[in-house]
């Protein structure tokens, strides 16, 4: 069982993740924002899951050590498949699942793709009681993952590192309203202001 790893990042590509450990590359499945988090040629600690079925082997990886345990209870209910699970966790945080699996609010699993309404309250229903809900003091702060993909895109596009952009979409992400949030105009024109310094520093070098 490989239930983690730790090398230098060869590659992302939208939901895949090569990771090279002790030379070889490992070809995980990761959510998008994971994906925009990590970054090619710099180390990176991923958890994983591997998935052994008759005729493949999958690997699927987390930041967190609270998703993988997530998945891991979600992969348990009948009917969500590894691919269906790491879905979830593309939209919803540990911590949302957690709160909708003890308010029974089936419908935030709805809005997930592939997920349908029998199997949104099964979920509710098979993982009660088993999920720590942690009280938030705060509301949570959520961005569409193709939200963030596409300010990615655009700035990359644009001639930005890819390394350069993602972190400048964090900054963007911290400092947004909601509203900015759910605009990929208005994040993008946050990312780049957040560029600027960098971008005058870049010239004169």
């Amino acid at each position: 069982m490989i239930s983690s790893v730790r090398g230098t990042v060869l590659a992302v590509s939208g939901t895949t993740a090569v990771i090279e450990v002790g030379g070889v590359g490992l070809a995980m499945q990761v959510t998008p924002r994971h994906g925009l988090s990590l970054r090619i040629g710099s180390e990176a600690f991923v958890r994983t899951a591997l998935i052994v079925r008759e005729d493949d082997l999958s690997l699927f990886g987390f930041a967190e050590a609270e998703e993988l345990e997530v998945f891991d209870h979600l992969r348990s209910v009948t009917g969500v498949g590894p691919k269906s699970a790491l879905g979830v966790l593309a939209v919803l945080t540990p911590a949302e699942v957690a709160r909708a699996v003890a308010t029974e609010d089936d419908g935030a699993f709805r809005a997930v793709s592939g997920i349908g309404p029998k199997t949104a309250k099964l979920i509710v229903v098979s993982l009660a009681g088993k999920l720590l809900v942690v009280p938030s003091s705060a509301p949570s702060r959520s961005v569409a993952p193709s939200v963030t993909e596409s300010v990615l895109v655009a700035l990359v596009g644009l001639g930005w590192p890819e390394r350069v952009a993602g972190q400048a979409i964090d900054e963007a992400v911290a400092t947004a309203s909601e509203s900015d949030l759910a605009n990929t105009q208005a994040l993008l024109r946050l990312a780049l202001a957040a560029l600027g310094p960098r971008a005058r520093t870049g010239s004169s070098a």
